[in-house]
């Protein structure tokens, strides 16, 4: 699968945050995040296992217990079934694959 660079394709996820599925195979789907300065992201946790990085901006991300300050550059891994959530610090940029794929995340067809 092949998907150009495109500004559409983006839906809400909560207030501040969409998301936009960018290419998806069997096992893995690739996101962007686009992260609005001031938002949270609310604690949540699915199945999938979570792979991110910080294409530009500032978060701080909560992994289970654990806090991390997110700048341009890092990344991170969530597994599945534990609890996350994130305070956008400034407008930010997110690529995350999900493993398996994201059911809810596939586009309609």
């Amino acid at each position: 699968m092949f998907a150009p660079k495109s500004e559409y394709g983006y839906v809400p996820v909560v207030d501040g945050i969409k998301r936009k599925t960018l290419v998806f195979g069997d096992k893995t789907l690739m996101t962007e995040f686009l992260l609005a300065k001031g938002k949270t992201l609310p604690a949540h946790k699915h199945p999938e296992e979570q792979t991110g990085y910080l294409v530009a901006g500032k978060m701080i991300l909560y992994i289970g217990g654990e806090k991390f300050t997110v700048r341009p550059g890092d990344s991170w891994v969530i597994p599945g079934g534990v609890e996350h959530r994130a305070e956008i610090l400034e407008d930010s940029v997110a690529v995350e694959v999900f493993a398996p794929v994201r059911e809810d995340y596939l586009p309609a067809r």
